[in-house]
């Protein structure tokens, strides 16, 4: 049986208004299970210590001054999700946080490592989730945050920085087996009707595709496709490394390359954030504060997956993606692609975009960070974008369509122009299948995906005069 620490680390005459009011707390929820024959507010009390200045027994090195930083229980209701366990509310006083030596900063890898560390492995629940998390004014302006955002890439389009709307984009499938010229020919077809070329995660040097051959021959199909169209195009290179300084050397030589063409600008880094960590991205964000940030997180579902008891959800995921310096991350499709997801998680984009925005149980005030940018990934496709920008209510996005791209009925760039086209549908509040008459490459796109034509605009065989497969 552990430790009853409740009458050290509860406290639950605090008021939450005040502690948001007096700008000392990080104020953490989370969803806990006690293990059977343990008590809820033991467990929730535990976990406080365990994630700040205790433990499961006392010890004789405890002070005064040690007490005065102790988390603290201020809400807890045990009975909130049912047999999935009962909320807790956890105030986490700042000065528990690590600062930099160099510039004082705060950084997000001690910050998690307390709020979602060893707590994760106590043996007295059986769950733990994070889901949702509030960062004071004081410790908000001492995070890095974004250096550059979508807004940068709007301007080189020669849109407005504000609200300049969609940026339609792919990633080069297959994902792995492309030599380097195979690779290059695939972003020139796509960028002759798109935007926007991710590396898939896995694309990064191997030896059938190394970086210092595939890179430069990018880069010359960037500036030819810039020529043929008259349109600003745009690649983000998987520069992913173990060590920072293999980082660095990546992202120097992609950016040289594409200089030689004046296309630097052109360029974003994909680090995977989730794999790499905070100290990947905090890298590049620091190294490169003049290009788009593209964290990728592929992984992040051991961690957030709603099928897991423990971890924390996606919102959590976003939140510390901002505090980071991301320039734009992947919030999974909201329901209307392939992983993951359901409608509501609008919220993921909201937090990363607005300056202030309603949590699940925190309001956020981001006191003017720059904004996180939501890239939508993972089963799009020309079909799918109308009700996904509905239901957004915007279109604000870098959105990468693999198979909706090179999966269309008449090739990339056709997919690429069938992207444009759906956002064009959208703004303009036309109907699809009417809008399908007048734009042929979104007309395709119906023959390109049926099986989903025919769950979201069923008939359209018959109103787009086209015969059955």
């Amino acid at each position: 049986m552990a430790l009853d620490q409740s009458s050290r680390y509860a406290d639950l005459g605090l008021k939450e208004e005040d502690l948001i009011a007096g700008d000392r707390h990080m104020l953490v929820a989370y969803r806990l299970k006690p293990a059977e024959g343990h008590g809820f507010l033991t467990v929730a009390a535990h976990v406080a210590a365990e994630s700040s200045t205790g433990t499961n027994v006392e010890v004789s090195t405890t002070d005064d001054f040690t007490r005065g930083v102790d988390a603290l229980v201020y809400d807890i209701d045990e009975n909130a999700f049912g047999d999935a366990g009962g909320l807790v509310k956890i105030a986490y006083p700042v000065e528990l946080f690590d600062h930099n030596l160099i510039d004082d900063k705060h950084g997000v890898a001690h910050m998690w490592s307390l709020i979602l560390g060893n707590n994760q492995g106590m043996g007295d629940h059986v769950g733990l989730r994070m889901l949702d998390f509030y960062v004071p004014e004081c410790m908000i302006r001492k995070f890095d945050g974004p250096a550059t955002n979508i807004s940068h890439m709007w301007k080189i389009m020669g849109r407005p920085e504000s609200d300049g709307g969609y940026v339609a984009g792919t990633i080069i499938k297959p994902k792995l087996g492309l030599r380097p010229e195979p690779f290059a020919k695939a972003c020139y077809d796509f960028w002759l009707g798109g935007t926007f070329i991710k590396n898939d995660e896995p694309q990064a040097n191997q030896s059938f595709c190394p970086m210092k051959e595939v890179i430069p021959l990018v880069a010359e199909a960037m500036d030819r496709a810039q020529q043929e169209t008259g349109e600003a195009k745009f690649f983000s290179a998987n520069i992913t490394a173990d060590f920072f300084a293999e980082l660095i050397a990546r992202g120097e030589y992609v950016l040289n390359e594409f200089a030689r063409y004046g296309n630097d600008e052109h360029v974003a880094f994909l680090v995977d954030g989730f794999v790499a960590g905070p100290a990947g991205v905090t890298t590049a964000r620091r190294y490169f504060p003049h290009t788009f940030l593209h964290f990728h997180r592929a992984g992040h579902g051991s961690v957030t997956s709603y099928k897991s008891p423990m971890g924390m959800d996606p919102l959590c995921y976003m939140k510390l993606s901002r505090l980071m310096g991301a320039s734009g991350i992947h919030t999974g499709t909201m329901g209307y692609g392939k992983m993951e997801g359901h409608a509501d998680e609008r919220i993921l984009a909201y937090m990363l975009e607005r300056d202030e925005c309603q949590g699940p149980y925190f309001n956020q005030k981001w006191h003017g960070m720059k904004a996180t940018t939501p890239i939508i990934s993972g089963g799009m496709n020309a079909l799918r974008l109308p009700g996904f920008f509905q239901n957004l209510g915007h279109a604000n996005v870098i959105n990468t369509c693999g198979g909706g791209s090179f999966g269309h009925i008449d090739g990339p760039a056709a997919g690429g122009k069938s992207l444009i086209q759906a956002w064009e549908c959208w703004k303009a509040g036309a109907d699809p299948i009417e809008w399908a008459k007048e734009h042929r490459e979104f007309a395709r796109a119906f023959e390109s995906f049926p099986h989903d034509a025919d769950q979201l605009f069923p008939g359209w065989r018959e109103k787009l005069g086209v015969k059955a497969a």
